[in-house]
């Protein structure tokens, strides 16, 4: 894994790298069952980065329980780091999530979320490794940690 985004990843690579269903949800467009995923409920500070390229997608002061069973945010750490593209999957039509970086299935984003900006992005953790806030820098994510640095 590079770090911070580059799509040079062989099928081969993530089979060895990625779980069965970490590998299914990114890269075939699976869905994780709801309410039993490994982040849908963490309530701990931190980023959350993308399982294949380790690129920063969203934080935790943007996470919400939205009751749907799967990790809930506002918004993305920055907008450049997702892309969004019409799904008509299912017979529904939404809108796809993936990273900008390795081009990872991350979820959807929907239109009822809290807040002035009113999104809702349902995203799958299995997309996702969770950084704790304390571990952001000896990780490589050092300049997030003003994200959750108290205002004095």
């Amino acid at each position: 894994m590079d770090g911070k985004g580059t799509k040079d990843y062989t099928s081969q690579d993530l089979e060895k790298r990625l779980n069965k269903l970490q590998y299914a949800v990114t890269q075939e467009n699976a869905t994780e069952p709801p309410f039993r995923n490994e982040y849908w409920d963490n309530k701990l500070e931190g980023i959350y980065v993308d399982i294949v390229s380790g690129e920063p997608l969203f934080s935790s002061k943007d996470k919400f329980d939205s009751g749907c069973g799967w990790p809930s945010f506002t918004q993305p750490l920055a907008r450049e780091k997702i892309q969004e593209k019409t799904d008509t999957s299912h017979r529904l039509i939404r809108t796809e999530v993936r990273s900008t970086g390795a081009n990872s299935h991350l979820g959807h984003v929907f239109p009822d979320g809290p807040g002035p900006g009113g999104l809702r992005y349902c995203i799958n953790s299995a997309a996702l490794r969770f950084i704790p806030k304390e571990q952001l820098v000896q990780a490589g994510y050092g300049e997030y940690v003003k994200l959750f640095e108290q205002e004095r």
